[in-house]
């Protein structure tokens, strides 16, 4: 017997729970990093600490090769892999800011493919002033220019009263700081537009305000050519001096308006939601169901619940719209709940749209045939599992289990374990302060059931320490055959008295059976379970919106390419 807290072999290290396992290599750590990010922290380290070491690694990319590491950025970002796009804009600005002159270009090139909205610019500006990596010269004044002049007059219209302002920026600011030069007239009259009236939601609106900056006159802008406006513009003015709900109404249906640009007082109306539901994007839906329950447009077999829960099923409508998962798992957590964690706003909620969510968290991924194979799931309802995940209120705990969920779904041998310490070590335990635990015992949980309650369930286990060796015991033990031990994992392993690539060996000593090992890191740690020399193991990031894919290809493919240099 050899504990997890003993090294066994010299490429081990020591994670922050005091265990051993393999240190993933930084491509690996900058993968997990713009998936997962590092907001909130993990159970045994703060957001400081694990931004720094992110940092760290995404430094060291760069040094190494600039251009892949700005290819990575935009891989992950584009195919909607995470939850959220913060830590690829993040990633983005600091590319910007790099010393190679190639990376900086490349960085700047790939402004669109990351920064897709209005709110990723702003968040993307604010995230170079903070750092003062560089500052507004002619490079990146193009690349912000050419963000505005690169879409049709009708797009850049509709992103400019859908993305007003963020994090302190406006489209003033980006438009006077990048000196923008239209090469068309309507362009010329949306920048115009957009550049010189105090504020888009003032209710008069003067073409030939002068834009100044602590009293000093910095340009004056010309007249604005309003035959070179497109509709929607002459729409936003009008919503914002309408004084009659079935003129709001009307403007939102005629002019496909989003929501941001119509005025708070009519959001409190049944009517305009009404109007504005069939033409809103899915991840708005998403985010105003509570809003849309509360006045009154979903309620029980009502014409806006059909209507919401035919968005919600529509699949392919989903990964278009890049709206992953979690988005969706949150949603339904938060709307099934009846009120929102912030704020006053209450609602009753409505069971079919829960049920609809549950059927868009699994349309979300991509389509997966069944491999045939017989999988082990295995969770990890550990303590330390209990962090929160990217920031938001789901812990990685219950994040794993609606992951495992996905393949569940799909494959019809599967067994679904959960774990934490082992029966041997549990005197161990109880000297340190850690109550005796289960170890590893099998989930009473079906596909069949819905997310959330699968979700409460595995939340009301007992937690305790961590043994990831007990998946392979617990197979070993009780003559399970597998094909494949799948671990969702925070890789804070520590407890055990076998290491968990040990104990995987032995598993296939004793069945004959060479089977695969995929650790899922549901945190942005820097280390894994698993033995990275070992061709038939391999780590993947816990909530990537492609991990049912990957785990699909590992399983029917060969065993992963060991780079022996």
């Amino acid at each position: 017997m050899q504990p997890q807290t003993d090294q066994v072999r010299a490429d081990q290290v020591r994670n922050d729970a005091g265990g051993f396992v393999f240190g993933i290599d930084k491509w690996a750590r900058l993968d997990r990093f713009l998936i997962l990010g590092t907001e909130g922290g993990t159970y045994y380290t703060d957001e400081k600490q694990l931004t720094e070491r992110s940092y760290k690694s995404l430094n060291e990319c760069l040094s190494e090769n600039g251009m892949r590491t700005v290819s990575r950025i935009v891989e992950i970002s584009e195919g909607g892999r995470a939850p959220k796009n913060d830590a690829a804009i993040f990633a983005l600005a600091v590319a910007a800011g790099d010393k190679n002159p190639g990376t900086r270009a490349a960085a700047l090139a790939a402004l669109p493919k990351v920064c897709r909205i209005g709110t990723h610019l702003f968040q993307f500006v604010a995230e170079l002033t903070v750092m003062k990596s560089r500052g507004w010269g002619r490079s990146l004044r193009r690349a912000v220019s050419q963000w505005f002049l690169q879409t049709r007059p009708a797009d850049l219209a509709y992103s400019l009263l859908k993305y007003q302002q963020r994090e302190g920026w406006s489209n003033k600011d980006m438009l006077r700081l990048s000196h923008a030069r239209a090469s068309t007239p309507e362009h010329g009259a949306l920048l115009r537009w957009a550049a010189c009236h105090k504020d888009l939601g003032a209710t008069t609106f003067d073409a030939r305000t002068i834009v100044r900056k602590s009293g000093k006159v910095e340009k004056t802008y010309g007249a604005v050519d309003r035959d070179r406006l497109p509709a929607i513009i002459g729409a936003f003015e009008q919503i914002h001096r309408a004084t009659d709900v079935r003129d709001v109404c009307r403007l939102i249906r005629e002019h496909r308006l989003p929501h941001e640009a119509v005025p708070n007082q009519w959001k409190t109306k049944e009517e305009v939601w009404d109007a504005l539901v069939d033409h809103m994007g899915l991840t708005a839906i998403v985010r105003n169901l509570a809003r849309m329950t509360a006045v009154g447009l979903i309620e029980p077999m009502s014409d806006g619940t059909k209507r919401v829960i035919a968005r919600l099923s529509d699949t392919e409508a989903l990964r278009k719209a890049r709206v992953h998962p979690m988005s969706i798992l949150l949603a339904m957590g938060v709307y099934k709940n009846g009120h929102g964690e912030r704020g006053k706003l209450t609602w009753n909620p409505v069971q079919p749209v829960v049920d609809a969510l549950d059927g868009a968290f699994y349309g979300a991924f991509a389509n997966v045939t069944p491999t045939g194979k017989r999988i082990v799931l295995a969770l990890d309802v550990s303590g330390s599992m209990g962090s929160p995940l990217g920031g938001t209120t789901l812990t990685a705990r219950e994040a794993a289990a609606a992951m495992a969920m996905v393949t569940a779904r799909t494959e019809s041998q599967h067994l679904v374990l959960s774990f934490s310490g082992g029966r041997a070590s549990a005197g161990r335990a109880r000297a340190i302060g850690y109550p005796c635990d289960a170890g590893c015992e099998p989930l009473a949980i079906s596909p069949r059931q819905r997310l959330d309650d699968i979700v409460h369930h595995v939340t009301n286990k007992p937690f305790g320490p961590t043994d990831c060796a007990q998946p392979m015991l617990y197979a070993a033990q009780h003559n399970i055959e597998a094909d494949v031990f799948v671990t969702y994992t925070d890789n804070e392993t520590w407890q055990g008295e076998v290491h968990p690539y040990i104990a995987l060996e032995q598993y296939r000593r004793k069945t004959g059976i060479k089977a695969k090992f995929i650790a899922c890191a549901m945190t942005a740690t820097e280390y894994s379970v698993a033995d990275q020399t070992d061709p038939l193991s391999m780590d993947i990031v816990g909530f990537d919106a492609n991990v049912p894919t990957i785990i699909d290809s590992f399983i029917r493919g060969a065993a992963k390419e060991v780079d022996k240099s």
